[in-house]
Parts: structure tokens; sequence; C-alpha cells
């Protein structure tokens, strides 16, 4: 058995690369792995002694010969391919170990020149893996470390690699070509004539890697599967663990990312729950606890909660549990829950129960999170694809013009910036009643701004909340003051909302007339 060594990332190889010598493993190696290998007292033969042809080029070319590529790629069924070996005096290579030079690491870095970039696109390295890959019945190709472990277990257990075993190692290796030439791709067709680098490339090379099949897509006639990003940010619903419950199906998770998102929004010192049906938040709140934050977020519309998809933003404790287990939840998802929250919930053992930790640092005795959120959001058009950076644009009270000469009280500032968050999440037109900390009342996704606003006022009609001196948060501008005239007229006090229309000096009048308070926040969040 030979091995060809030749490694960028050089975690794990020596140990490696002793296991192999001591199952009687010829070791071939290039370069500084070579004298790693040395160093550390293993045999070790370098490529161009075995090639008869020295590095040349700098070292852009070394493995790129008919020694190194016949003896991967030779197929030890076909006795023409044996005898072609032997007659070039050619020796099969039987493990090849190579990850790729780290362009995807250069390209990163702050300062990185086309030169660096260039410098660091392999060639010798790809063109290895594929022939061992294409060749994967005879050649075990390894491109990551964390591949040694299984690879090294089965030699000294078999003898040999498995057939099961060379073929997920080729499939492993082709994806690893592909993403690294779409890395390339990415960078070299994002650069601009002056050296900058455009936000959106010339070609985009979408990476993605399949978590699951899903048993249907958004109806039970389609097809679906759930894949996450080939290097997903932390906190972000592809790192959630399920504790329990049935297998997640497309609109779960469709609404979970939903609740999850609107959740990790909120300033992680204060407990908050939000309550999302069919990707609208239909009930959010903040309280002195988990449990006040519930009870709260459940007033809004019990009626929509039920089967929904609850978040917390904090650790579910056994009265929390207690209290959501008297509903039926399709899925709930918290950064920790308690032994308590875990032994409430075992009883309910078709809900989905989502754990989703959350990197933080301290800060003035608080967790700021890690709040792993995409930097683009993307759209299927039909055959093509929109592309825009995603809305995490964030708004405090310093940027806040108050345009009316009634002016907020702080807790109805309190009230506007809660009710602006939430409005972020909820579906245009949007319109979210709110006050105390909770909504009260939701309008979503309708076609005219007043009829989502009517439609806020009735939900808070039907669940028995009082809409008397709320704030109300629009999150694109009043066209017109007869919307504004609607929330007034429902109770509003205050009004949040991001102004731009040409007809910005008529609603602000009509809000003096009315006698409220109106602020804008020069941003608009439409989420359609």
């Amino acid at each position: 058995m030979q091995a060809l060594i030749s490694v960028s990332d050089k975690t794990g190889i020596v140990e490696f690369a002793r296991a192999l010598q001591a199952l009687g493993c010829k070791l071939l190696s290039t370069g500084g792995t070579a004298k790693l290998l040395q160093d550390a007292g293993l045999p070790v033969t370098e490529v161009a002694e075995h090639t008869g042809f020295p590095e040349m080029l700098d070292g852009r070319v070394k493995t790129l010969h008919p020694v190194i590529h016949g003896g991967l790629l030779a197929r030890r069924d076909l006795p023409e391919h044996i005898e072609a070996l032997r007659t070039h005096g050619i020796a099969a290579i039987d493990v090849l170990v190579v990850n790729l030079y780290p362009f995807e690491a250069t390209v990163a870095k702050a300062g990185c020149t086309l030169a660096d970039a260039i410098e660091n696109i392999d060639i010798g390295g790809p063109a290895m893996v594929r022939s061992a890959a294409k060749n994967w019945n005879d050649v075990a190709v390894l491109t990551d470390a964390s591949q040694y472990a299984g690879v090294l277990e089965e030699l000294q257990r078999e003898g040999a690699v498995g057939r099961a075993t060379r073929f997920a190692l080729a499939v492993a290796a082709f994806n690893r070509i592909s993403n690294y030439d779409a890395a390339i791709s990415d960078y070299l067709s994002s650069l601009q004539p002056d050296g900058t680098r455009a936000e959106y490339s010339a070609q985009s090379n979408g990476r993605f890697v399949k978590l699951q099949d899903l048993r249907y897509g958004e109806n039970p006639h389609q097809s679906a599967a759930f894949y996450r990003d080939l290097h997903p940010a932390p906190g972000s619903l592809v790192s959630a663990t399920q504790l329990q419950g049935k297998e997640l199906s497309y609109n779960n998770i469709a609404d979970a990312d939903a609740a999850w998102e609107c959740v990790k929004s909120f300033d992680a010192a204060t407990p908050c729950c939000v309550i999302v049906k069919h990707a609208n938040p239909c009930g959010v709140a903040i309280g002195a606890s988990a449990a006040e934050a519930y009870d709260k977020a459940l007033k809004t519309d019990p009626t929509s909660a039920f089967g929904g998809i609850i978040a917390f933003n904090t650790t579910v404790d056994g009265a929390t549990a207690t209290r959501v287990a008297k509903q039926f939840v399709e899925v709930l998802i918290a950064p920790a829950f308690s032994d308590e929250a875990r032994a409430v919930f075992k009883a309910k053992a078709n809900t989905r129960v989502l754990q989703i930790a959350l990197d933080g640092v301290e800060r003035d005795g608080k967790t700021a999170w890690a709040r792993g959120r995409n930097m683009h959001d993307v759209k299927r058009v039909g055959s093509g694809l929109l592309i825009q950076s995603a809305d995490n644009r964030e708004i405090d009270r310093a940027e806040l013009k108050v345009v009316t000469v009634k002016q907020p009280t702080p807790q109805q500032l309190d009230d506007l910036l809660f009710a602006w968050t939430v409005a972020k999440y909820v579906k245009s037109n949007a319109i979210v009643f709110c006050g105390g900390g909770m909504t009260l009342g939701v309008g979503a996704g309708q076609m005219s701004r007043i009829d989502s606003a009517r439609i806020a006022s009735i939900k808070a009609e039907n669940a028995g909340l009082t809409l008397g001196g709320s704030v109300v948060a629009s999150d694109a501008f009043f066209p017109f003051r007869d919307g504004l005239d609607v929330v007034v007229d429902a109770g509003a006090a205050c009004v949040i909302q991001p102004g731009g229309s040409v007809r910005d000096d008529e609603v602000i009048a009509a809000a003096n007339e009315r006698g409220i308070a109106m602020v804008l926040t020069g941003l608009r969040h439409f989420r359609h």
C-alpha cells in the first residue's frame, strides 16, 4: 500500500501518517508536508525523487506528472492498466491525502490582493483529488482531517478501506472541489477594474449542504429538502438541536425561522416570547420572566396561537413549560431548557423542542448575542434569482424624529421601539398595535394598509384587549391620512412610521389635528 500526502492544513497529519506507516504503508509527500513528516522521524519519499522530475516554478509544478496521475488513475481490474504501470515503472497509489491551498481564508482577509488570491489557487491538489476520486474503486481520497480517524479504524480492523467508504470519500472530494472552484469564481467575478470587490459577483455560486429530506413541501403534493449554508452562522436555525418530537416539516422550519429571527431581535437581558402562525408573529411580549412574557404574548391572539411556533430568547424553566404545555404547540425554541421543562414536555412527545445555542460575550454584565443572521436574502423568480442584503438594520432611540406637537412619553418611546421591532417581522402591509411591552393587535399581509389597520383592531377586540392609549407601528409610510385616522379611531395615542410619502405633511397635520404623537424612522421594513 502506498499513500501520497500533501496538505496545507496539517492538523493530525503526523499521527495519521505514523499510523499508516505502522500498517506497512509507504509514504510519499511534498514540500512542507514531507519536511514535517521527516522531522517526526517518519520514512518519507519526496515526490520529486519518486517522479524523477524536480519541483519547479516556485512549487507550481510538482505533482502534475504521469507517475503521480498514472498511479492514481490506473484501474486495478484492467490488465492493460496494470501492464502500462509495469511498462513505465509506475507504482500504484492507494491512499491520497490532500487538502487544498487556503483560498477561502485568504480572500476573507482584509487587504487581500489579487496577487495573494491567485497564489492561493491550488492546481495540483484539485487535479490529484479528481484523479483519485474518479478512481474511487481502487483509491481512498481524504480531503479533510475529520476523515482520518474513521479511515484509520477501518484499515486497522479490515486491512483495507471498504468500497462504501471509498465512494463516500470520493463524493466528499468532488463536493470539496466544487465548493473550492465556486469560491474562486465568486471572488474573481466580483472584482472591479479598480481592484475593489462588488457586493454582488457577476456569477452567483450557491454552496449548501443537505441536512435532511422532508416528508413533503408547503403542500403534500410538493417534495422538499432542508439545506444549510456551507459555513453557517452560529445561533442560526440550522444549528438547532432537536431534543424531542416529530420530524420537522417544511412549514415548521419556515415558521420556526420567522419566530427565531424575531425573538433574537430583542435584548437578551429581557425575557421575550414570540408566537408565530403562518410566518407572521401573532403575539410578542417581553416580561420579567419567560413565563410572564409567554402569558402576555398569548393574550394577543390565543386563537391563532393554537398550533403555532413559540420562541424564547431565554431559558425555558419549569413554570414556563407548564404554561406552554397547556396549549397545542408545533415547535418550541429556546437557547436552553431546564430539567424541569424537559420533564414537562416528555409528556408531549409530538411537540418538537429545539435548542439553539447562542454564542455571546459579557458586556456590562449583559450577554450580547451573536445574532446568527444571513448576510443576504434570496428569492426565486421564474428562471432567475433575486439577491439582496438582508434587512438587518436596527434603529435606536437617538435616530427617531418626532414630527408632531405632541411628544411621546418615555414609556411610549419604549413601546414604539418594541412595536417597530415586531413590525419588521410582520408581512407587509403591516400594522402593529402595542402597549406595556406586548402586542395588542397585529394586521398582516393585506393589499391595503387601511385593511391591515382594521384587522389589527378587530384582532384586539376579539382578544378582549383595549387599544386606548396604545402605540402603533407601520412598516411603511401612510400614503394618505385615512390609515392614520383608522388607527387613531381605534384608540392609538402614538404612531411610529418611516415617513417618505409625498403626503407626509398632510399625514403629520392629521396627527396634530387628532392630538397624537408621531415619530418617523426614515427606515422602511417591507417583508413580502
